[in-house]
């Protein structure tokens, strides 16, 4: 591991141009072959899970899937009174008659009146997968808006899962597009205050923006192995902005710290050696770290989630392959370029004057890490309470899917969507029956769900309405029934326990030899988060094992791999306890501009463990190898605490500073999942930056000192070869 990155910083040093062209090849490559080849989405059975993902498995089978649908709903303009009912009649015939003439729909249902009179919807059923709606959506709803045009005395408008999805996604793109414009520039600006130079500090930026184009290109190319969920780019720009320029940071401090180090008496291509021999090894632990972190998400047999772990394995390693290969390269021209104006100087009689590289994190860092030395009982006592306290609101987490009915209103189908269920709130939610069972049985799987149907009427909770289906062959059968709740509420959530619980094993479900399950979008909503919830001790363990037995790879410590796993939990748990604050409990409603669901997205806390593990090793590996690096030098433990610590504030600072602003950007978007995990990963970072590495971490190797290299003996060694280095020779 140490020789690898040498190895080929050595070759790329001597071949500058021929590694700068090879990289940009590489890229250039990747991207080429993965448009050619082309993306592969995830279909709709990739997203079957637990048992509403059984039944729409069987529906199926029988050509009774769900699929896309729009409605059009007309009523009254804005400020006018009662609905003109030839008028609505007109502007019903002239939409169906535009919408049946598309070749993108299968059907188009009668118009509908709402109970009260106000609105008449057309319900407009599309060709296809019910994924597939929103990539064909866009002639609907130009029909829809052409028929407001001709109606300028209605209100003319179209909604849907295909018209939601296609706002959703637009909302999405134009909320990245935004934060690229802001992370962009202050990881710039960052990185000229670190490094006081525009060279030096677009050069990470330039291998992080490259790292995400490759990415991308392997991504479409991986997505036939494990289908693309949509949020595969999503995950690559997030990770790959944070990492690639980590990693680029992290070698390009070491190679000016020994630049300033040496001062002139070695060349740069012995520099970019002895960078590579140090923070090259951290960089690669660091990355792969990230990538097997990332890895124990294809435990949660999701395609969201494979989707998410493809993209942070993809990125993270090619991050590391760029800091390896082409910026040794990049090192050596720009040491060239300084070593030439150092000369031409020199002949000019000017002396040169050597940039001194501060490696220490300023003021305050300075200050926790003084108070850590003096006290480091009193310190890790008190930063550990303070960790407790911020995860203490953890313990009243609630998860849950979030439903259609939480996306933003920006979105002009979402507006729509809540004046149709205003009018139908029958259509608000439903559930599906799915029954599968011998042909000859038909006649008695039809008998017992209408029997389910009419106890379904006497049930509050539902709308009373309900429709029969069944396939063409007599094997499979769906009851369909309203539910005029949406489906984040009780009343919604309780009707599904009682349906699945009381009303299909009082009816259907007691027939012998028949299959039963119960779907729908109340069943998609409540089944989610339990897989998750089930999937979740799985996953975190296998997390904490590859934590720890990545640091004791690396370290060759078992000592230090508890340590890690601990650390890693507390950070975790705090920025969780933190978000359920924020976001559950609705602490920052104004501020980040959200309105409180009173839950957080299933997703998130399972995202937030697995990312921030293997982030989290990025500052582990490279602050406990400068901190290892000092004891293999025969420095005591405490003083090579210290000096790690210290040496590293400066970086860790930056790169964290780095990673908040990119991570806090996705707190400006508008779509609430994506919102929460951009505010967990910042405050993540940051807590991990400053209580973890700077109090926690230094105040525990300073109490366990020598025991914290357990059992390596490499330590010892060194600090015994020191002390005989240092004991006076006897005269003879």
């Amino acid at each position: 591991m140490t020789n690898l990155p040498v190895r080929m910083a050595r070759w790329s040093a001597g071949h500058p141009w021929r590694a700068i062209a090879a990289w940009f090849l590489f890229v250039a490559l990747c991207l080429g072959i993965g448009i050619g080849v082309g993306g592969n989405p995830a279909v709709s059975a990739d997203y079957r899970l637990g048992e509403a993902g059984w039944a729409e498995a069987m529906a199926a089978e029988g050509g009774l899937q769900q699929k896309p649908m729009e409605r059009v709903l007309i009523s009254a303009a804005h400020g006018t009174g009662r609905l003109d009912q030839a008028a609505v009649g007109e502007a019903a015939r002239d939409i169906t008659e535009r919408m049946r003439g598309l070749a993108e729909v299968e059907s188009v249902a009668a118009p509908v009146r709402s109970a009260g009179g106000t609105a008449v919807r057309v319900d407009v059923t599309m060709r296809g997968p019910e994924l597939d709606g929103k990539e064909h959506v866009e002639p609907l709803l130009a029909q829809t808006a052409q028929v407001q045009a001709a109606h300028p005395g209605l209100r003319v408008a179209e909604t849907g899962g295909p018209s939601i999805g296609k706002g959703v996604g637009e909302l999405r793109d134009s909320d990245l597009a935004r934060t690229e414009m802001i992370a962009l520039p202050v990881t710039l600006i960052t990185l000229l205050l670190i490094f006081g130079s525009i060279a030096l500090a677009v050069v990470p930026l330039l291998l992080a923006l490259s790292s995400i184009v490759a990415a991308v290109g392997l991504s479409m190319l991986a997505s036939h192995a494990f289908p693309d969920a949509g949020v595969g780019t999503n995950v690559i720009l997030l990770i790959g902005l944070a990492v690639g320029v980590d990693y680029t940071l992290f070698y390009l401090k070491r190679e000016r710290e020994e630049r300033a180090r040496s001062a002139g008496r070695l060349s740069s291509r012995a520099l970019v050696e002895l960078a590579a021999a140090t923070s090259g090894r951290a960089v690669v632990l660091s990355g792969l770290a990230v990538a097997v972190s990332s890895a124990t998400l294809y435990l949660a047999g999701d395609v969201i989630f494979s989707s998410i772990a493809t993209g942070a394995i993809l990125v993270s390693l090619v991050a590391v392959l760029s800091s390896l290969t082409v910026l040794p390269a990049l090192l050596v021209k720009l040491g060239e370029r300084a070593e030439h104006r150092a000369a031409r100087k020199a002949a000019r009689g000017v002396a040169a004057r050597t940039r001194r590289q501060s490696t220490g994190g300023g003021r305050i860092t300075t200050t926790l890490l003084r108070t850590t030395s003096r006290r480091p009982a009193i310190t890790l006592g008190v930063a550990t309470l303070v960790m407790l306290a911020l995860a203490a609101p953890l313990l009243g987490l609630d998860l849950t899917d979030m439903g259609r009915e939480t996306h933003p209103r920006d979105i002009p189908a979402m507006r729509t969507y809540d004046r149709l269920n205003e009018a139908f709130p029958e259509l608000k939610a439903m559930h599906q029956v799915v029954v599968r069972a011998a042909p000859d049985r038909a006649g008695e799987v039809t008998g017992a769900l209408r029997d389910l149907a009419e106890r379904a009427k006497a049930d509050p909770r539902l709308a009373g309405t309900a429709e029969l289906r069944t396939s063409p062959d007599g094997r499979i059968s769906i009851l369909e029934l309203a539910v005029p709740h949406h489906v984040s509420t009780d009343a919604a959530r309780s009707s599904l326990r009682d349906l699945r619980g009381d009303h299909v094993a009082a009816t259907v479900g007691g027939l012998d030899g028949v299959e039963t399950a119960v779907t729908g979008d109340v069943a998609r909503y409540a089944d989610y988060p339990e897989h998750q919830k089930g999937k979740l001790p799985l996953i975190i363990g296998a997390l904490l094992l590859v934590t720890f037995a990545m640091t004791v790879w690396a370290f060759r410590s078992v000592v230090l791999g508890l340590v890690g796993v601990v650390l890693n939990l507390l950070s975790a748990g705090a920025s969780l306890g933190l978000l359920v604050l924020v976001f559950q409990n609705g602490w920052a409603e104004g501020l980040l501009d959200f309105t409180s669901t009173g839950s957080i997205g299933s997703r998130v806390p399972l995202f937030l463990f697995v990312i921030l593990f293997g982030l989290s090793m990025d500052y582990q590996v490279f602050v406990i190898s400068r901190i290892r690096e000092a004891a293999l030098n025969g420095v005591p433990t405490r003083q090579a605490v210290l000096d790690g610590i210290g040496g590293s504030a400066g970086v860790v600072t930056g790169a964290a500073f780095v990673m908040v602003t990119v991570f806090a950007s996705f707190v400006s978007l508008h779509i609430m999942e994506m919102k929460q995990m951009g505010f967990a990963l910042a405050v993540a970072v940051l807590l991990d930056a400053v209580i973890i590495r700077i109090m926690i971490l230094p105040s525990l190797m300073l109490l366990l000192g020598d025991r914290s290299w357990w059992p390596s003996r490499g330590v010892r060694r060194a600090a015994a070869a020191a002390g005989e280095s240092r004991r006076p020779a006897q005269v003879g």
